[in-house]
């Protein structure tokens, strides 16, 4: 009995040993993670300033509005998360919501997009397709509130699709490119997304990270499902 009750806590001491390793580890890893992030997205912002300056131009040229847009999502920890991009959209763009046709409501509820969307400027499909309008998140992840590499951030209506799965979606930081991003995007489904963004969440680590940026680049090279 003593025997087998020394083996119960060895086996005990091991199993927490290796939980505050795996906790030091993922601790090393979101540290490491944080300097990246906030060298790479300042570096990068410094660099492609004229490319922001050009968008900003052809954007007030191609129609009435602001250049950057706020949107609002739910952050790490269920934090609010205001998001910038560049403004792809007319103005009135809440107001044409109400003119769609059934079926593209319908798309619109099930997805939060619309294959053909008529709000879209010409100007902002170009930004689109080409990942451009994302560029001002490149602030948000300067100031720490968005990763380099995470789940896409949603909004409050979205975490629905994620059923009991939400807090794991939310104890990581989002991200301006991540798993889903860089594995389809827009030729996927919600149920698709939903199980990409759960599994970088259960697999995250440097190697991935890695792997996803460079999947990333060559996706906005060949123009893999941005809409």
């Amino acid at each position: 009995m003593k025997d087998s009750t020394v083996q119960y806590e060895q086996d005990g001491c091991l199993e927490m040993t290796k939980t505050k390793e795996n906790i030091k580890s993922r601790y090393g890893y979101f540290f490491i993670k944080r300097i990246f992030d906030f060298i790479s997205a300042l570096s990068l912002f410094i660099i492609i300033s004229p490319i922001f300056l050009i968008i900003a131009i052809a954007i007030k040229v191609d129609s009435k509005g602001p250049v950057f847009f706020k949107h609002m999502r739910v952050g790490k920890n269920r934090k609010p998360l205001p998001t910038y991009k560049f403004r792809t959209m007319v103005t009135n763009a809440e107001e044409l919501l109400k003119t769609l046709t059934p079926e593209q409501k319908k798309e619109y509820e099930e997805n939060f997009k619309l294959e053909n969307d008529p709000r879209i400027t010409k100007i902002g499909k170009i930004l689109r397709k080409t990942s451009l309008d994302e560029l001002p998140q490149l602030l948000n992840i300067i100031i720490g509130n968005m990763s380099v590499v995470g789940p896409r951030p949603v909004v409050q209506k979205e975490l629905e699709k994620f059923g009991d799965q939400v807090d794991k979606l939310l104890s990581v930081t989002p991200g301006l490119t991540g798993y889903w991003q860089a594995n389809g995007r827009s030729n996927t489904t919600y149920e698709e997304r939903v199980a990409m963004e759960l599994y970088y969440v259960d697999h995250c680590s440097i190697w991935l990270d890695i792997k996803i940026i460079f999947q990333t680049i060559g996706a906005v090279i060949r123009k893999e499902g941005a809409k």
